[in-house]
């Protein structure tokens, strides 16, 4: 029979989840929301201040949603390079692929809805 022990300090955590990390727990929740603040802060002022060329802001901000996406998926979802992580990256990988299909497919169904339907001008026309 096998003995289980557990040892002083060292608690049960699952697959994935970081022990003894700066960024675990309360203090890296805080830091990544101070982050986020920081940075939606940042897009309402890059949006609404003269301090960017007007052709740069889109730029300016796709960048900062970028660093925001980083700032989630480091800070909340806990995507690391860590191998016990690959779950995590498959599942957002998967999720990423489901939006995509459905955000494309709708677009090309209502592409073709719209070459295919009849005109209601024509229509009427038709009814006189």
């Amino acid at each position: 029979m096998t003995d289980h022990h557990t040892h002083a300090g060292h608690s049960d955590a699952a697959p994935g989840e970081e022990r003894d990390s700066f960024l675990s727990g309360s203090a890296g929740y805080i830091i990544g929301l101070l982050l986020a603040l920081a940075l939606t802060a940042t897009s309402f002022w890059a949006a609404q201040s003269g301090a960017l060329w007007r052709p740069g802001v889109p730029i300016g901000l796709c960048v900062l949603a970028v660093a925001q996406m980083g700032v989630h998926l480091v800070f909340f979802l806990h995507i690391t390079t860590a191998p016990d992580s690959t779950n995590n990256v498959l599942a957002l990988a998967f999720g990423i692929i489901i939006v995509v299909l459905v955000v494309v497919g709708s677009i090309w169904i209502m592409d073709n809805l719209n070459a295919n339907m009849m005109p209601m001008e024509q229509m009427m026309r038709m009814q006189s």
